[in-house]
């Protein structure tokens, strides 16, 4: 199959001059060498786009999608395009209504949903601005990027493209770009290795997804992440070896070019964040195991885990330490002084910038309060706050559609332990639920990590995002094939959360009706939950057909 074919060449390049000499009107500086940089990526972009698209359904012996539906073909093409066209429209979107319609605050008045991406801009403008070597984003003193490799980017790109005024929405659109990258090669993988309706499903998942649609807009990690670990997964499933299913077409790549996609993949993320490179080597060496004969696997594979993840280790340390004197002695003690004082600090912002957790940290033993922390991460951003908080108009919209979008995949990750212990297939149930387990730690840890911020919970839980749509494509894929009535039962729990919630911050910040104390409320939630479960349970045994 040709990939690149002569009709791309009729709408690639006109389409990105027309936008680059739309976006250079929005921007600083002098039009014709903004039009020169904004065109130059928006054809980049498309470029690439196209040909990993085309890529991706090339060589693969597809089976049928959804009835009723487009080709899978045609599937990941639309996909792409609307995962490039949300994120970058919307990236432009918020930073030009924020100046206007948004808090009176520098970020705000500056277009930037993220206190990071703004800070992080400035200084990476700062560097580009100045004589100085832009190998010094990797310097200390920008405080903003403490691993350098995102700031360094930025700096070559303003440098090289926009070096007469700063342009930040030619970061918005690069940032846009690698979020959709990372689909086609998700696609591919999960293809290859669960079959076209996962694939079809997780990609959706992966397009739609509100969190990663804001932050694919901005200029953040986080998009960079995804790619990379698409990337990274691509290069892992086409190493051939470590499959679940036995149908994979020989020939596909060499083992080379896969070795390749691997390593771009780990070392696109040490530059961006050591600490996701150390986890994604977690998950790849928990499904060599669990999906090999024996959970044995061979001593190379096993070295090089461990010399690349040594490396990790050391590159993270050094850029935590570099931020204050942790001590510890070795890298392994930095990291580890470095969680405990965070999830130490994240504890004690939320108690003293919150009353009502204030009072309900008084009113509960001291042992509960990390449990509480916890749980109250996991539902961040919580949908009924955002539905009834005091706010503008534009930060009303953000608010409820990450907080819908969370707690849309929410009971759907909760299903994944289910989904994977009934699959037939003992490597896909094993590879599945190590998985499952590994998002959760995640959740979890991030969760304490972020220490119920409303805003950081979720921008790491969405580091592995790529991970959950995995998961959440292969239960929808479940949900549809079984027919099972249990995650309609774990939406029903959740509606029940929702409605004490909602009622409870309504009366909050309205005074309307009686408002439960917060205990017995957790009381009521909890007792309705074991109802529901107890009777499905009972349900199950008396009709078994039925579920």
């Amino acid at each position: 199959m040709k990939i690149f074919q002569q009709r791309d060449l009729l709408w690639i390049p006109p389409l990105a001059l027309g936008l680059g000499a739309i976006l250079s009107s929005l921007q600083p500086g002098s039009w014709l060498i903004g039009w020169f940089g904004f065109s130059f990526l928006f054809f980049l972009s498309f470029l690439f786009l196209t040909l990993s698209t085309k890529w991706a359904v090339g060589n693969l012996n597809v089976e049928k999608g959804f009835v009723g539906l487009p080709s899978p073909s045609k599937a990941l093409a639309w996909m792409v395009a609307l995962a490039f066209v949300l994120r970058f429209a919307g990236g432009v979107a918020t930073y030009l209504i924020l100046p206007i319609h948004g808090f009176d605050d520098e970020d705000d008045r500056a277009g930037f949903v993220y206190k990071d991406a703004h800070r992080r801009d400035e200084q990476a403008w700062e560097l580009a601005a100045s004589d100085r070597s832009i190998i010094g984003g990797f310097n200390q003193s920008y405080a903003y990027d403490q691993y350098g490799g995102l700031l360094t980017m930025s700096a070559f790109v303003y440098r090289s493209l926009s070096p007469d005024a700063h342009r930040p929405l030619m970061l918005v659109l690069i940032s846009a770009f690698m979020a959709a990258l990372g689909l086609p090669f998700l696609w591919k993988a999960a293809s290859q290795q669960w079959g076209m309706k996962i694939s079809i499903a997780s990609g959706w998942v992966y397009t739609l997804y509100p969190e990663s649609i804001l932050l694919g807009g901005s200029a953040m990690r986080e998009p960079y992440l995804m790619a990379f670990s698409a990337f990274a997964l691509w290069g892992f499933v086409s190493w051939g070896g470590f499959d679940t299913l036995p149908q994979i077409s020989s020939g596909l790549t060499s083992h080379r070019r896969s070795i390749f996609w691997f390593a771009l993949g780990i070392a696109g993320m040490l530059l961006v964040s050591p600490v996701v490179a150390l986890v994604t080597l977690v998950i790849f060496a928990g499904w060599l195991y669990f999906g090999s004969e024996g959970g044995r696997i061979s001593w190379w594979m096993a070295v090089g885990i461990l010399v690349v993840f040594a490396a990790g280790l050391f590159i993270l340390s050094a850029a935590l330490d570099r931020q204050g004197n942790l001590g510890g002695g070795s890298p392994i003690g930095v990291i580890n002084n470095f969680v405990r004082e965070a999830v130490k600090w994240d504890v004690y912002q939320l108690e003293r910038g919150s009353g009502w957790v204030q009072k309900l940290f008084d009113q509960m033993p001291g042992w509960l309060r990390l449990p509480f922390v916890m749980v109250y991460g996991v539902l961040q951003p919580v949908l009924p706050a955002a539905l009834v908080e005091p706010t503008t108009w534009i930060w009303r919209i953000i608010a409820i559609l990450r907080a819908s979008g969370w707690y849309a995949m929410l009971p759907v990750l909760i299903m994944s332990f289910m989904a994977a212990s009934t699959e037939r297939t003992e490597k896909k149930r094993r590879v599945f639920l190590w998985i499952s387990f590994a998002i959760w730690s995640w959740i979890l840890f991030t969760a304490l990590r972020g220490g119920g911020d409303q805003w950081d919970n979720p921008r790491y839980r969405t580091i592995l995002f790529l991970w959950q749509a995995i998961l959440a494509g292969f239960v929808w894929i479940w949900w549809r094939e079984t027919r099972t009535t249990w995650p309609l039962r774990i939406i029903l729990m959740e509606v029940v959360l929702l409605l004490f919630f909602g009622q409870w911050y309504a009366n909050r910040y309205y005074h309307f009706g009686g408002q439960l104390p917060f205990g017995q409320m957790v009381g009521f939630i909890l007792g309705s939950w074991v109802l529901i479960l107890c009777g499905g349970w009972w349900l199950d045994r008396k009709k078994p057909h039925l579920s």
